[in-house]
């Protein structure tokens, strides 16, 4: 519940003339406005749990997520990275061609290539492999990669093929 006071016209601290201005010692501005809670029921919150239970169950998501990672090999590692960008790429164009997407899945997938990332230059470190010769394979690795179709469009090929195979078997 919001309240809001207003000040009498002869307490307004933007009134013109200072002799109008009746309590120089006042901290009453003008307008004053406060959230007020209800005393019987809970603070105003947005969520009845504490938000340090809610960054505990993130932090737990995100150590299996980099155990998860980190039990992958660095090829599997790079090919998923290669997807992930692949996929933020389908993103962008569905956004752009004004489709229905979930926004939430571009700094889901972004978060998901940093972390890989992390984990690809934490092994290069403990190889002994500096910052300058990890850019130079990096760059070696981009311009190696094969460009080939994201996941999600693989799909929706093979689902389009099935539908027109079941039009053909329907036709025939």
């Amino acid at each position: 519940m919001l309240t809001v006071t207003v000040a009498p016209p002869s307490t307004a601290a933007f009134r013109r003339n200072p002799t109008l201005f009746t309590s120089p010692n006042s901290t009453f501005n003008g307008i004053r406005i406060a959230q007020v809670c209800p005393t019987i029921s809970t603070p105003c919150s947005r969520s009845t749990r504490s938000p340090r239970s809610l960054s505990v169950v993130m932090m737990a998501k995100r150590e299996d997520e980099l155990k998860e990672i980190r039990a992958k090999t660095t090829e599997e590692i790079n090919d998923e990275i290669v997807d992930l960008k692949g996929e933020l790429f389908m993103l962008r164009l569905q956004r752009s061609a004004r489709n229905e997407f979930k926004s939430s899945e571009f700094r889901r997938m972004r978060k998901r290539v940093a972390r890989m990332l992390t984990v690809r230059r934490e092994r290069e470190i403990v190889e002994g492999i500096n910052k300058r010769y990890s850019r130079k394979l990096d760059r070696q690795w981009k311009k190696s990669i094969v460009v080939r179709p994201p996941p999600s469009l693989k799909k929706l090929q093979e689902e389009e093929a099935a539908e027109k195979a079941k039009e053909a078997e329907n036709s025939a």
